[in-house]
């Protein structure tokens, strides 16, 4: 398997997760609430595996690599584009984290809030996946030797290896943190 086709199975649980979205902003409509379960699942979801993990293998691993390289101006743009779609997706998933407390403390007009970060997203990602599976991923592959691919599936898999023990070393200084200031 190629880096691209690790990419891209992370792209189709993400596009799971997206239609699912839909439902929920389709109920939000048909019953006037909010599930905050799936709300906070949600968030954790994009944030852990759709923001951390996926873009975080881009970002770190992909994208820096390609730096490194001469790129055409075209692969340049698109890559600083995506760059700042993963920037825009995690400022609404800020705004969608506020929203839903704000809902959690009894605004309900937060609702429309929600459903319009949640709508957001589901807009945000299908294009954006779309650009990196069909044109991004393998217009920028050639700029690769094939020990080079491998060496960065290689990458991909030691940055999930430690994703697991980075998410939980955060909970425990957040814990710690808060107990910190309550006592």
């Amino acid at each position: 398997m190629k880096p691209r086709g690790y990419l891209m199975i992370e792209h189709r649980l993400i596009e799971k997760v997206l239609s699912l979205i839909s439902k929920a902003v389709d109920q939000m409509d048909e019953k006037g609430t909010v599930d905050q379960y799936f709300v906070q699942s949600v968030v954790d979801f994009i944030r852990t595996y759709a923001d951390r993990t996926h873009h975080g293998k881009e970002e770190d691993i992909l994208f820096q690599q390609l730096k490194t390289k001469t790129l055409n101006p075209c692969d340049k743009a698109m890559m600083d584009e995506l760059i700042e779609e993963h920037k825009n997706a995690r400022l609404v998933v800020s705004e969608l984290i506020q929203s839903e407390a704000g809902f959690m403390d009894g605004d309900r007009a937060q609702i429309r809030v929600i459903k319009e970060k949640l709508t957001f997203l589901m807009n945000l990602y299908p294009n954006h996946i779309a650009k990196e599976d069909h044109s991004f991923f393998p217009n920028t592959e050639r700029y690769f030797t094939a020990d080079e691919l491998a060496k960065m599936l290689d990458d991909f898999h030691a940055f999930d290896r430690n994703m697991i023990h980075e998410k939980y070393t955060m909970l425990y200084e957040s814990l710690s943190a808060n107990l910190s200031k309550m006592g």
